[in-house]
């Protein structure tokens, strides 16, 4: 039987975190847990009902009794808001941002990392978020830090973007990650960092497979 690990990857926006643990859950046969996803539907939720994301009163309204599920089907996470699947529209850039904003929230943090840290305790799994292996999961016994050039970034969502008929120009694309990179790091509460004992990996000039392969060579599974 496989013993039971957890991989932490945090970085910044568009670094290539999702590619690779999407690569990583396939190679190693195990679970990957997208935790933007759930940040992003938390924003969908407060969107819908007109409240600002960084209203943390407004906010801890809905935060403990959001009915938020993760499914799995076919190897694929769903995102499940108020039971209805909203994977492709919590993908659209101003929820992006949104998402960005409602999870500097301490409220919204505890809450989503209650549901993190159950799921990762239940299975193994690949965790991806901003601060997995400095909080959400600081035992994990494998962490990464994944991080490109903010141009690079830009230009990654851009091409993602047009791919789902959105047509942002690159130079808002640069200023929007630029100012989520330092809403992320400068958080007061639980911010985007890299773990002291997390191996970082700059992808910039890295094509997808040697990423994988790269945090491959560190694992033993």
């Amino acid at each position: 039987m496989k013993k039971h690990i957890n991989i932490a990857l945090d970085g910044p926006s568009g670094s290539g975190k999702s590619t690779l643990a999407k690569g990583l859950s396939q190679k190693l046969d195990i679970l990957y847990l997208d935790t933007g996803a759930m940040y992003r539907a938390a924003a969908l939720k407060a969107a819908r009902l007109g409240i600002d994301c960084l209203d943390e009163q407004a906010v801890g309204s809905f935060i403990d009794d959001i009915d938020l599920k993760i499914e799995y089907i076919d190897g694929i996470q769903h995102t499940i808001l108020d039971g209805r699947d909203v994977s492709s529209e919590i993908r659209k850039n101003e929820i992006s941002m949104k998402a960005s904003e409602i999870s500097s929230l301490r409220p919204v943090r505890l809450k989503m990392v209650e549901l993190q840290r159950k799921i990762a305790s239940e299975m193994s799994c690949i965790v991806d978020g901003r601060d997995i292996g400095s909080y959400v999961l600081p035992d994990a016994e494998y962490k990464f830090y994944i991080t490109a050039d903010s141009s690079v970034r830009a230009e990654r969502r851009r091409r993602e973007l047009l791919q789902k008929g959105e047509d942002v120009p690159f130079e808002k694309l640069k200023s929007e990650i630029e100012r989520r990179d330092y809403n992320d790091s400068h958080r007061e509460f639980a911010p985007l960092v890299k773990a002291a004992d997390a191996v970082e990996i700059n992808t910039s000039s890295m094509s997808e497979e040697e990423v994988l392969q790269k945090v491959l060579s560190f694992v033993r599974w």
